[in-house]
């Protein structure tokens, strides 16, 4: 099984990034799909038991943060990867326009009430990263946040140190952070686009902004070049994933949650000697057959009358 180097992928804190200078197409060395599918099906098995030790440890949180131009694999990243989990221990939030509730309180406040518990797996397809990503291509938006100073020349280097701060604030008190940019080229976007155009049973998945959109496509190349430049830190990292072949995204995905995961040394809780011997006590009755229980029960009521 071929492994994949993180550190490529990884944005180290304090590195200037230039998307424009990362590839949209590698593959890290596997050279077929059939290749990237061998690890991809290894690491599901790996993360299903993973998964099952980090429920019962229950000292940690791991939030996975999904970012990307439209048609980047969101989606199908968080559907194949996350397909071997147990899905009562993973919840899954998609951040779509802002509701008039949610602008009512500060651009953090949707997301934070959705953090998951210790225990629990959190995805956010999307995330309060659209405030650095849409936003800042069109900063009309701002208005409709109606917050004090939200125009102000500041804005965009005040949030990235607010987000900043909350993810080192959530690791600080047991939340695992994995952030992933989907990276995908302008070519690669547009044929998808066609084709959820010309299959119909794909028209539900694209509206007429998706492909409008497309005019920004270099606003939103340089906000998400700021913003992983920015908020890429030891304790919250990002990953740049090439994005042009979904079964190496979605292979490079699961490989880095694996391996992130593992590195928590997790542990199942201890069991003391006295609650062993209950539960050795219980399984002698239950060996026993079905009418052992009773027969201990009523020795148990003799001997309390």
């Amino acid at each position: 099984m071929k492994s994949i180097d993180h550190a490529r992928l990884l944005v180290a804190p304090g590195t200037r990034v230039d998307l424009a200078d990362l590839e949209t197409g590698s593959t890290s060395g596997f050279k077929t799909k059939d290749d990237a599918k061998t690890t991809l099906v290894s690491d599901i098995e790996r993360l299903s038991a993973l998964q099952d030790v980090f429920y019962a440890d229950g000292r940690s949180a791991l939030l996975i943060v999904f970012q990307g131009m439209d048609a980047a694999g969101k989606d199908g990243a968080i559907k194949h990867v996350m397909s071997g989990v147990n899905p009562q221990g993973v919840d899954v939030f998609s951040f779509k326009t802002p509701t008039a509730e949610e602008l009512a309180h500060d651009y953090l406040w949707r997301a934070s009430k959705v953090l998951p518990q210790r225990g629990r797996i959190g995805i956010f397809n999307r995330s309060y990263y659209e405030e650095l990503a849409v936003v800042r291509v069109h900063p009309a938006l701002l208005k409709g946040e109606r917050a004090p100073r939200a125009a102000g020349t500041h804005v965009w280097k005040e949030r990235f140190e607010d987000i900043t701060a909350f993810e080192r604030h959530l690791s600080r008190n047991g939340t695992l952070i994995l952030k992933f940019f989907l990276h995908i080229s302008n070519e690669e976007q547009r044929k998808r686009l066609l084709a959820r155009i010309d299959l119909p049973e794909k028209n539900w998945k694209i509206s007429v902004s998706d492909v409008r959109e497309r005019a920004f496509w270099e606003a939103y190349q340089h906000a998400y070049s700021e913003l992983l430049t920015h908020t890429s830190t030891e304790f919250a990292p990002w990953y740049v994933i090439p994005s042009d072949r979904k079964w190496f995204t979605r292979a490079a995905v699961a490989n880095i949650i694996v391996a992130r995961l593992k590195a928590l040394d997790l542990t199942y809780p201890h069991v003391g000697d006295e609650r062993r011997a209950e539960l050795l006590a219980e399984r002698d009755r239950l060996v026993g057959g079905p009418h052992s229980d009773g027969a201990a029960h009523a020795e148990r009521r003799r001997a309390n009358r």
